[in-house]
Parts: C-alpha cells; structure tokens; sequence
C-alpha cells in the first residue's frame, strides 16, 4: 500500500480511538462494544475486567452505571504501527472519576492495542489497559448537579 492509505488508515485509526472515548464517556456500550471485531477483547487487570467478545463488552457496559458515579476520560494520540490489515498502537489517557462508593481518584493511562481491517472500517481486536499511575485522595469537586427546577 502507498503511503496515502497509509494516512488514510492512521486517521481512520485515531477516529476508531476517538470514538470509543465518546461511546464510553456517553455511557453508550452498545456502540462501544461494535467498535470491536466479534472476538475482540477488553482487558483491563486493574478493575479486574477479562471481556472477550462484543456481548461480554456489551453486558460489562450496562452493569457500569450500577457502580460507576461518574467517569471522564481523556485520550491522547499514541503510536500506530501498520501491518497491511492489521495494526498495532498505543493511545494515553488521562481519567478522573468516582463509584458509587465514594472511592474516587485520577490515574493516567496506557491502551496497548491490536487493530484489525474489517468490511466495516477498523476495529479493536484487543484492548488493554494499563494504569502508570494512581492517585486515590478523595476528589475535591464533583460533577455539577442540575439547576433545581430546570
């Protein structure tokens, strides 16, 4: 492939990654989960979360507003590595948020991630993430609450 599919597949890349921070920021897991291939996988140690596949993303999903408060998260573009189909890359996150608990914290990120070129554009074929660092002091702010009234 030339170099301008090359430019053309990190863009749809990068707009793969963005795209899964506005699904999960959107609590909308259904979309989170189709921006996986079908056997994709989701692993996150420090939860501890193993998904393997979209229905297991997919229910993981609808159980996060049970325990999570709120959640923001911040992507910053990483390294993609091209290989024909399929890809390999890192995206950085910054994240701030709170269970329903009260634990609450920050910590920064790494997604370590394997693309694959489907009918449908590229899709996550794994996921995983791994936290570099965390800081559990208790949040001083909050999310604002809706005017009352309004």
């Amino acid at each position: 492939m030339g170099d301008f599919q090359d430019t053309v597949d990190r863009v749809e890349i990068e707009a793969l990654r963005g795209e899964y921070t506005d699904a999960a920021m959107m609590r909308d897991y259904d979309r989170l989960a189709l921006l996986f291939t079908p056997d994709g996988a989701l692993r996150m140690p420090n939860i501890p979360a193993e998904l393997e596949g979209q229905e297991a993303i997919r229910a993981w999903g609808r159980r996060v507003p049970d325990f999570v408060d709120f959640l923001v998260q911040n992507t910053h573009p990483g390294i993609i590595r091209l290989d024909g189909d399929t890809a390999s890359g890192r995206a950085y996150m910054s994240e701030v948020g709170r269970t329903r608990d009260g634990r609450g914290g920050l910590n920064y990120a790494i997604y370590h991630d394997r693309y694959q070129r489907t009918g449908d554009g590229w899709k996550f074929a794994e996921r995983v993430y791994e936290v570099r660092y965390e800081d559990t002091s208790p949040l001083a702010g909050s999310p604002p609450r809706a005017a009352e009234g309004s």
